[in-house]
């Protein structure tokens, strides 16, 4: 069973967009950098340049051309997107160079009301993507592997300088594998497999005893 592990990378620096509707509301947008390839991050990993633009082509093609790109506000603890912590949904990411440029709406959820009275407020906000991968360490840096998925190309955090050891904490501490099509922890996996081995042998044991009985009455 190949585990998989939680990643993520945090950027400091977007732009807000404020655009003023015909009805007197207003859109929010960011808009900068939200990943970079071939380039070793603080995090002391690397994202080779075909293993990104394969991952985004999927990205864009199943999550943010179907309006299902989804971020959260702050730092989730797992792969999934948690709904009803969604702030706002990506809608464009492509290359530009060595970086990758996302664009994002702020949606009128809980969260990103949130996020909008930060952005009035002008407060300084970063954006973390997070994905699933295998690292290969070498030349004194992880490269992540080609098995690697993006969960959401950015979640809204207001720390992006947080300490490593904080994110890797949080972010990092378990494995994950892929089990019917959904990312779950990987021992809730091993567990369950015990869990069926302990009741395929017991069941065993019921047939074997059920037998002898059998065979005692011929």
């Amino acid at each position: 069973m190949e585990t998989l592990k939680l990643i993520s990378e945090e950027i400091q620096d977007v732009e807000y967009i404020t655009e003023q509707k015909d009805n007197g509301k207003k859109n929010y947008k960011i808009k900068g950098i939200f990943m970079q390839a071939d380039i070793k991050n603080r995090n002391g990993r690397v994202y080779p340049m075909e293993v990104l633009q394969k991952e985004v082509r999927r990205y864009n093609k199943e999550q943010i051309k179907e309006n299902r790109a989804f971020g959260e506000l702050g730092h989730p603890e797992g792969p999934t997107i948690n709904l009803e912590r969604a702030s706002h949904m990506i809608t464009a990411l492509y290359p530009d160079g060595k970086n990758f440029i996302g664009e994002a709406k702020i949606l009128s959820t809980p969260m990103g009301k949130i996020v909008e009275n930060l952005m009035e407020d002008g407060a300084k906000l970063g954006v973390s993507s997070r994905g699933m991968g295998s690292l290969n360490q070498k030349n004194g840096a992880n490269y992540v592997r080609n098995d690697f998925y993006l969960a959401t190309a950015a979640d809204i955090v207001a720390d992006p300088s947080a300490p490593n050891a904080f994110v890797e904490g949080i972010m990092e501490g378990k494995d994950w594998v892929w089990n019917n099509g959904s990312l779950v922890e990987a021992e809730l996996v091993r567990m369950k497999s015990r869990i069926e081995r302990r009741t395929r042998s017991k069941h065993a044991k019921e047939d074997a005893l059920e037998f002898a009985k059998f065979l005692k009455l011929l």
